[in-house]
Parts: structure tokens; C-alpha cells; sequence
């Protein structure tokens, strides 16, 4: 049977008739197992079984199912006077099954006895005005392209109803009804109701969502972000803006080869778009495309003639602790020098030789003064010898390979670099491994510095960790970043913490503490030997592990708070050129170049 779409004449020029013929199909072809709705097909899918319970959104794996599915939900509420007795008389019957049951020595049947105890229940909450009944009707419309597609996605529907214990049965004969009765006209043409209390019904909102929730009316509009990428679930976008959370820092976690640093230098190149000024630790020279295309600044840690003094003072601070701050950085890094933190008469020396070689420079506590040169590492380590305090030249004989030995290249001048600008590149492939951990604390005083930086305007400022492994194996370093973590907020400033190491991060104090005050967490790809470990960190669902397990590079989960959702990271062909490290795109690039 084939029908033309209905259209009422207009009695003012035509209005009512264009607006159906404009969103009306075409025509509309019925048959018993389906309809064919102008170049598609659709089918209706009645609910006929329900769980016997039902938790919180358990309307989600429908609602979530990937394909075209409208879901419609007929809800009329029933009277109590008409409640009451339907109730009453449901419990009459089940009590009469069980006398029955009794007098014919049979034995009580189970199911029967839990639905009596259910109805008991029941009214008990409806006498005392706890609960009341409705009438639902759930109704699913498949839609699909061709008539193979259909049979494939109406099973695929059924399938994932099955697995909530959700029973459906298909409007045979009766799609035309079933079809309107899931369109947004209120009404209901098939009439295929179940009883629900509101407990059961109330489960069912609010209605689940692959996206993230949009704000509430009579919010203000939400503005900012970046794009993070597309919703594989539901084809939706993922904008996220990390400045409008309840802190700024982020942690990326990851198996080697997952996307996290591809994902990260977009964030970054979008941030820069919104004036964010950017600081990125680079262990492996990651960013130096990126950083030549948009003007950066990159500091190459470990070249030739490249120099860090750890005693320089932040410029323009007239702090009058500003010594004090500076002294405790230097005893933070002479334990990350040694490995360990120093015995307590060790710590006292470092103390008064501290204190002793500024003295010597000429800077005190005055201002003024703080412009003067800096002394060097080696002039501290001077100021250790001539301490007459055994424990002083013990620690100076500790600090020897850092002074004049193998690893002293990085700190026998002044600073040579001057780390200002949008973006600034610390780039420490040049340093040898032993050096790593250092040369990442030092790269995290420079960039503290200025975003501590009492003169300079509250600009936003994004500090990008990457393989923040290297700093989480020291003791030192891991406090150093856990401060910094919970500090950045009040500078107006971001800390990206990106590693692919989880158990540095999730197997320490200091770790779960920068995991912690992280309002913004990504994963991505993970190993199965860790997956149990970030499962139990981010109470992660079955569902979402196998996500995790099988996902393909630059697929993960964005989680903020009760916030999250599945995204996949896109690019521009432009953006992909700066951002990739894989080989054969690189080479393909050059080649391209070269033409």
C-alpha cells in the first residue's frame, strides 16, 4: 500500500500546504514488516518485557546505539482512586494463586511470590502517597537506507536491548502507527502499555548521553575552548575549554605510540590562537617544527654553549622573601642532583653556604641589590669548601661531577638563554640521560618563575610536562610538580602533565596528588597491564576499558568530574604537517617540499 502525504488546502496563501510539502516524504510505501519512507526504510520496535529492576539511565545501551533510532516514551499517569484498586485487585489474584497452590499441596511457586511481595510493597508506598503509577509505552523506530540495512540494524537494536533484559517485539502490520507514534505529535496509535511506578520511571531520566551536557537554561553561554575532536559515538563535537573548569591542569595518560603528544600540540596551537601564552618540556624534540612555524623560542638544554645558572634571580621581583624562595629551590635541587635528600648536617651547610656566596655576589635581602650578577654552582661549591664543617666538604665532594666533572657543562657559565614569548620550547634531546631529570627541573624553575612573577600581566599560561616520568622518579622533582600542580590556578596558569609511564603517576602519593588536581584527565590508548590500575584511578566501566584496550591512536576518553566522553582528535592537513612525528608522513612532506 502506498500513501501521499496528507496536506490540508491554506486559507491565507498557501502557508499550511508549502510547510508540509517542504517536511513531509516524498510518499510513504507500508508494508507488514516495514515502511519505506521516501528514499529509506524504517521499522517499529515495541517494548514488551522489562527487567524485573531497573537502575539509574537504564535506557543507555538504546540510547547509545550508534545508528538512526528515535525512541519514544508515552507516559499518562493513572488516578490513585483507579491505581488503588487495579492494585487490589492484582494482589487479590496473586493471593488466590497461592491458596490454590496451598491446598493442592504444590509448592509456592517463586515467581509468584516475589511479584506478591512486590505488589505488597507497592501499595504500602501508594497508601502513604510515596509512589505513583503510570501508564508508559516505549517505542523504538529503526531507520535505514535499504532494506538489508534494516534487518541488520533492527537485530543489532534488539541485541543490545537483549542486554539489559529489555524484550522488544516488532509492530508487525502496524509500522505506520508505530512510526507516528514515535514522531513529536503526542500521540500514541499503538496503545502497548506496561504499569510503571516512579521509582522505575524516574530511572529513566534524565535521558543518558554520549556528549557532554549542554548548559542549563538560564546559564550563561558557554565561551572558549578549544576543539579536542569528534565524538566517534555520536558525530558530535568535542569542545572542551579547560580555563572554564574548577582548575586548569590537565594529565594525559598513554601507551607509547597512543597520539598524546599529536593530541597535545593541537591543544597547543588552538590555545595559541586564544593568546595563551605556552611553555612545553620536550624530552624528545617533539615541538621544534611547531614552535619554528608559529615564532617560538626554543632553549636546546645540553647544546654547545647553552647554560643554566640555578641562582639567578627572577627579574623584576622585589619580593622582600625572594632569597629565601630562592634558597629553598637550590636545596630541592641539589637533591635532585645527588639522588636523595641530603643528611641534616649536610642541609645546614648547603644553608650557610647559600646565605654565604649571594653575600659574596653582593645581593642581600634589598632590592636593589638583586640586579647584581649571580654566583655560580661553583661558587656555592667554593663556599662549601671553606666551610670548616666536615659535613660540608663532604657534600661539596658530592657535588664535584656536577661542578667541574662530566655533568658540569650545563652549569659553568650564566644563563645564556632568555625563555620569553608565546611559545617556549625547552628542548632537552641533548642532554644525557643522567641529566634529564635535572635539566626538567630547571626548565620548571625557569617557567615557575615568570608565571610567579608578581610584575607580569595575568595572562593565561599553559606549562606542558611531557614524559613526566623523567621528573616523577625523583623524589624532589615529584614534590616540586605536585606543588606546582596545586599553585598554578592562582597564577591563572595550566599544568599538562603528559607520561606514558602510568605507574610513576598512579603508584605514588605525589602522583595520585597531580592526578588529583587535575580537573581536565585524557586517556588514551593503554597496555593491558595497566589497564586495572587507570580502571580503579578513574573508575572506569567495563565498557569504557575495552574502549581503552582496542582504541585506535588519538581515540580516548575526556574526563572531567561526572563529565565524560569518548572523542577522536582531528586535524587539518596544516595542523597535521606540524604535529605528526611519523616517519613516513615526515618523509612524504619532504618529498613534497622538494617538488
Amino acid at each position: 500500500m502506498k500513501m501521499r502525504p496528507h496536506t490540508r488546502r491554506a486559507d491565507h496563501g498557501g502557508r499550511p500546504q508549502r510547510l508540509a510539502a517542504t517536511v513531509a516524504p516524498a510518499s510513504v510505501e507500508v508494508t507488514p514488516r516495514f515502511l519505506r519512507i521516501g528514499d529509506g526504510y524504517a521499522a517499529t520496535l515495541v517494548v514488551t518485557g522489562y527487567p524485573a529492576e531497573v537502575g539509574p539511565a537504564w535506557l543507555e545501551p538504546l540510547l547509545s546505539w550508534p545508528g538512526r533510532l528515535d525512541l519514544a516514551l508515552h507516559i499518562d499517569p493513572l488516578p490513585a482512586p483507579i491505581a488503588a484498586a487495579r492494585l487490589r485487585n492484582q494482589r487479590a489474584r496473586f493471593e488466590s494463586s497461592r491458596r490454590a497452590d496451598g491446598e493442592r499441596g504444590k509448592l509456592a511457586d517463586p515467581m509468584v511470590e516475589a511479584a506478591a511481595d512486590d505488589a505488597a510493597d507497592l501499595a504500602d508506598r501508594l497508601a502513604r502517597g510515596a509512589a505513583k503509577l503510570f501508564r508508559v509505552g516505549l517505542y523504538l523506530t529503526v531507520h535505514a537506507r535499504t532494506e538489508d540495512e534494516l534487518l541488520e540494524a533492527c537485530a543489532q537494536v534488539k541485541a543490545a536491548a537483549a542486554s539489559t533484559l529489555i524484550e522488544v517485539q516488532p509492530a508487525t502490520w502496524r509500522h505506520l502507527a508505530g512510526w507516528t507514534t514515535t514522531l513529536p505529535l503526542a500521540t500514541d496509535s499503538l496503545q502497548m502499555r506496561r504499569t510503571m511506578d516512579t521509582a522505575a520511571l524516574a530511572a529513566a531520566f534524565p535521558l543518558a548521553s554520549a556528549d557532554l551536557p549542554a548548559p542549563l537554561p538560564g546559564d550563561p553561554p558557554a565561551d572558549g575552548g578549544v576543539l579536542y575532536g569528534i565524538n566517534p559515538d555520536s558525530q558530535g563535537i568535542v569542545w572542551w575549554n579547560r580555563w572554564a573548569q574548577e582548575n586548569h591542569n590537565s594529565v594525559v595518560l598513554a601507551r607509547s605510540g597512543a597520539g598524546k603528544s599529536y593530541f597535545v600540540k593541537l591543544e597547543i596551537l588552538r590555545s595559541l590562537y586564544q593568546r595563551v601564552q605556552v611553555a612545553v618540556i620536550d624530552p624528545e624534540d617533539e615541538y621544534l617544527r611547531l614552535a619554528d612555524a608559529v615564532g617560538g623560542t626554543v632553549v636546546r638544554l645540553g647544546a654547545a654553549g647553552v647554560k643554566i645558572n640555578p641562582l639567578d634571580l627572577p627579574a623584576g621581583d622585589t619580593r622582600p622573601d625572594l632569597l629565601t624562595r630562592r634558597g629553598l629551590f637550590l636545596h630541592t635541587l641539589t637533591a635532585v642532583l645527588l639522588g636523595q635528600q641530603p643528611p641534616p648536617a649536610e642541609r645546614a651547610a648547603l644553608d650557610r653556604a647559600i646565605l654565604a656566596v649571594y653575600r659574596q655576589a653582593g645581593i642581600t635581602a634589598d632590592p636593589a641589590t638583586h640586579h647584581r650578577p649571580a654566583p655560580l654552582l661553583r661558587d656555592l661549591a667554593d663556599c662549601l669548601h671553606a666551610d670548616a664543617d666536615p659535613a660540608a666538604g663532604q657534600l661539596a665532594a658530592r657535588l664535584t661531577p656536577w661542578v667541574h666533572g662530566s655533568f658540569s657543562q650545563l652549569f659553568d657559565g650564566p644563563s645564556t638563554s632568555r625563555p620569553d614569548g608565546h611559545l617556549v620550547v625547552w628542548s632537552l634531546r641533548h642532554l644525557p640521560d643522567e641529566l634529564r631529570g635535572v635539566g626538567t627541573l630547571l626548565a620548571l624553575d625557569a617557567i615557575w618563575r615568570q608565571v610567579d612573577a608578581p610584575s607580569r600581566p595575568a595572562a593565561r599560561r599553559l606549562v606542558v610536562v611531557d614524559e613526566a616520568w623523567l621528573l616523577m622518579r625523583d623524589g624532589e622533582g615529584a614534590r616540586f610538580l605536585a606543588r606546582m600542580a596545586k599553585a598554578a590556578r592562582k597564577r591563572h596558569a595550566g599544568l599538562a602533565v603528559i607520561t606514558q609511564d602510568v605507574a610513576d603517576i598512579l603508584g605514588t602519593d605525589l602522583g595520585q596528588a597531580v592526578v588529583a588536581n587535575a580537573a581536565t584527565q585524557v586517556l588514551l590508548k593503554q597496555a593491558p597491564q595497566a589497564i586495572d590500575a587507570v580502571g580503579d584511578a578513574f573508575g572506569l566501566t567495563a565498557g569504557e576499558r575495552r574502549l581503552l584496550l582496542a582504541a585506535r591512536v588519538g581515540t580516548g576518553l575526556l574526563i572531567s568530574g561526572t563529565n565524560r566522553t569518548s572523542f577522536e582528535a582531528i586535524a587539518s592537513q596544516a595542523e597535521h604537517q606540524l604535529c605528526t612525528t611519523r616517519p613516513s608522513d615526515l618523509a612524504d612532506f619532504e618529498n613534497e617540499e622538494e617538488l
